[in-house]
């Protein structure tokens, strides 16, 4: 199933990673395919401005939700401040090889990922194409979502575009 996203949630999380000087982490909450929103949690990683955790409270608090049929997990997000929104060395040796979507924000940009084993990045991570439904049309096969300055544009960059 490819991940189907609003423009919404996608430029909310655009704008809290675009805003914040330490990385920003939550988790992304679907219905099927469709993520249908990104709880924020505590980032409480000892040095938040280089890596994050998700507060093991919300996590708890997530999964009770769910079991009592509220959205299931779907994966996490976090930015990069100041990085690329591709998955660092240190995101894959804490992954696990689960499936889990990982929602990464960096330079005003996001990329979905899938944690796998024998992934294409770090050997743990393998790029994921999604959809973003917007006001007047659907984009399909999107790579990535960049917002340009003014937050006021929002680009797709389809899947035809090679990944890294």
């Amino acid at each position: 199933m490819t991940p189907v996203f609003s423009s919404e949630l996608l430029l909310a999380l655009l704008r809290e990673g675009a805003a914040s000087p330490v990385e920003r982490c939550g988790i992304l909450r679907g219905e099927g395919a469709r993520i249908v929103r990104a709880d924020a949690t505590a980032n409480v990683a000892p040095d938040p401005a280089r890596h994050f955790e998700i507060d093991p409270a919300a996590l708890l608090a997530a999964h009770r939700d769910a079991r009592g049929g509220g959205a299931g997990i779907a994966g996490w997000y976090h930015t990069h401040p100041g990085g690329r929104p591709d998955p660092s060395p240190t995101d894959a040796a804490q992954a696990a090889a689960d499936g889990m979507l990982w929602l990464i924000v960096g330079h005003r940009t996001a990329r979905l990922w899938r944690a796998v084993a024998d992934g294409a990045v770090h050997g743990r991570f393998d790029p994921v194409a999604f959809t973003v439904e917007l006001p007047n049309r659907v984009e399909k096969k999107c790579l990535a979502v960049h917002m340009e300055d003014g937050e006021r544009t929002v680009s797709f960059r389809p899947s035809r575009i090679a990944p890294l």
